[in-house]
């Protein structure tokens, strides 16, 4: 069986299947529908090379290799690509050019994956308070994404706390709050006045999330990046407050990217990296570009796991990353054309 033909069979809706795979399907709709503009550009220049070559040759694997570049894969991972391809082409002894498509989405996976499956699930404790810290450079969507994430655990049933740490940006305090009304009741928001101490602020956070019981504490972060410097420092004084307070804490440190500044996003995670440890990347607006090869870049070049994806604008359209889906949604139009 192909690679296409597994993704197909895994993520195609079946009336008998039972509700949990159902739920299951659905998210694979949604990475079908995110990754609309990436795969209209990549696959459909797949789709063109695959037609006009009639064999497996160098000037195939060339044409490949800058199809991918300009899909930001990046060009690190795409060398490593190229080479598993050669090599796997050889193996199966392949020659007919329409072969590769499904080899290539396996390989795809494979090298997200590498050797540690690479997981999306969040360090979420089982006693007590979770506490994740949000980082990023201001417009990224990250205040929108921390709204999103909070619903997420609000419709697990989990009680929320959200502290309003962007002290310096103006209005960030109110948006944060907006997200809180909207997210409705057992999500509350910690603030303090504009301009405020950050630490602060988590300080009183932290507290108030001890006293409600909340499960989960979630801080957003300024993200000024053009004074770098100060913001590292300011970061660091951040987790030493929630070191202290909660021991182990931070449980994660979210890094939120703009998937439609390309290789730019790559460049922000590498400075976070620098500066704070973090443990994974929140890629959003997949859904608004066409070279959502960015996600392989990120985990192949920094070894940080891709843990959520914003595929659209609906409260429920930040999505676990899984790379078996997200390869659906690149190949589902050649997927579908297949199982016809």
């Amino acid at each position: 069986m192909s690679f296409f033909k597994k993704l197909k069979e895994k993520f195609t809706t079946q009336e008998e299947k039972e509700k949990s795979v159902e739920a299951e399907v659905s998210i694979g709709e949604k990475f079908k529908q995110g990754l609309t503009k990436t795969r209209n550009s990549f696959t459909g220049r797949v789709n063109e090379l695959v037609a006009r070559y009639r064999k497996v040759d160098e000037d195939f694997f060339e044409e490949l290799e800058e199809i991918l570049i300009q899909a930001d894969v990046g060009f690190d991972t795409v060398m490593e690509l190229i080479d598993q391809l050669k090599m796997e082409v050889k193996l199966r002894n392949i020659s007919d050019t329409r072969e590769v498509q499904s080899v290539i989405s396996e390989k795809l996976v494979e090298i997200y994956q590498g050797d540690d499956e690479a997981t999306s699930s969040l360090n979420i404790q089982e006693e007590g308070l979770t506490v994740i810290l949000f980082v990023g450079v201001n417009g990224v969507g990250k205040t929108t994404t921390i709204g999103k994430l909070a619903h997420k655990f609000k419709t697990e049933g989990k009680s929320v706390v959200l502290a309003a740490g962007d002290t310096f940006r103006a209005g960030a305090i109110e948006q944060l709050e907006v997200w809180g009304e909207r997210v409705g009741v057992g999500v509350s928001v910690i603030k303090q006045g504009e301009g405020s101490d950050p630490a602060a602020v988590m300080f009183d956070a932290i507290q108030a999330a001890k006293a409600r019981k909340a499960d989960i504490l979630i801080c957003d972060t300024a993200g000024r990046l053009q004074n770098k410097v100060n913001l590292m420092k300011e970061l660091e004084k951040v987790k030493r407050v929630i070191e202290r307070e909660v021991p182990g804490a931070p449980h994660e440190v979210l890094l939120a990217l703009d998937a439609t500044t390309g290789q730019n996003a790559l460049i922000q995670a590498k400075t976070f990296k620098e500066a704070t440890n973090v443990s994974g990347i929140v890629l959003t607006k997949l859904d608004g570009t066409a070279k959502g090869g960015i996600v392989l870049a990120i985990r192949n070049e920094l070894a940080i796991p891709v843990k959520f994806v914003g595929l659209g604008e609906k409260m429920d359209d930040l999505q676990e990353f899984d790379a078996e889906k997200y390869v659906y949604g690149l190949f589902a139009d050649i997927i579908d054309k297949e199982e016809v």
